[in-house]
């Protein structure tokens, strides 16, 4: 029996890296894991492989399919007990040389996201008189991050947001934290990494190496289950030291 046997749990942007490897963790965990994702392909490929999970194509900025999303999840299964919202994107420069249409893409997606799905779900979580909100944060949220200004900005708003939340929703047991990895090893951080970025973080990070999306699932994990039941309204860096609160 898992720690998260019996539960029902939402994973946002679950089609592949971090997001990926959380839906595996929560699955393994026991979970009945609904794999959302805006690239329905990937979503069905992590679904294939986990036992009972089910994949849905979801973008986190449309309030309204966000809704119907989760509307779907209740009517199928008659509760909700995890969100992971793990959805995210970036698109690095320096802020003089970024494009509004870009700052909007990046807080649509990274703040915006986690509002439309808490919205949706937590009534439900409420109903049941118990929950757990995960929402995937970020060091440059906590930090800052050459680059990021606008990411970090969004994902500060979550830290922030997350907080707040934990405070409104505690007296209906439901809790909401927030994990902030530091740099992992996804196909993201490949994207706009070269080999100098790599090497140079790999030599700031006190454990000499990058994170792996599984060290981020593992603290997910940890925070989705009742081993939990007396953590809400926390920031957990999982950066291997590179950053310490």
């Amino acid at each position: 029996m898992g720690r998260l046997s019996g539960k029902i749990a939402i994973v946002t942007g679950a089609g592949r890296g971090i997001g990926q490897a959380i839906a595996g963790k929560l699955a393994a965990e026991g979970a009945t894991v609904v794999v959302t994702d805006l690239d329905e392909a990937t979503a069905k490929e992590t679904a294939a492989a986990l036992p009972g999970a089910v994949a849905l194509r979801a973008d986190v900025t449309d309030r309204q399919g966000v809704q119907a999303m989760v509307g779907r999840i209740a009517d199928q299964f008659g509760r909700i007990d995890v969100l992971v919202n793990n959805a995210g994107w970036d698109k690095a420069s320096p802020f003089v040389e970024s494009e509004p249409a870009d700052w909007d893409r990046a807080i649509a997606v990274n703040l915006y996201g986690v509002l439309h799905t808490c919205q949706a779900v937590l009534p439900i979580m409420a109903g049941q008189g118990a929950g757990a909100v995960v929402n995937l944060g970020s060091d440059a949220g906590r930090v800052g991050s050459s680059g990021e200004a606008v990411y970090s900005a969004a994902k500060g708003g979550v830290i922030a947001f997350t907080k707040s939340l934990a405070r409104e929703m505690a007296r209906h047991q439901v809790r909401v934290n927030c994990v902030c990895p530091g740099p992992t090893d996804t196909a993201l951080f490949e994207s706009f990494a070269g080999p100098k970025l790599r090497e140079a973080l790999t030599r700031a990070i006190p454990f000499r190496r990058l994170g792996q999306p599984a060290d981020v699932a593992n603290v997910v994990a940890f925070l989705a289950s009742d081993e939990a039941s007396f953590v809400t309204g926390q920031t957990v860096s999982v950066s291997g030291g590179l950053t310490m609160s």
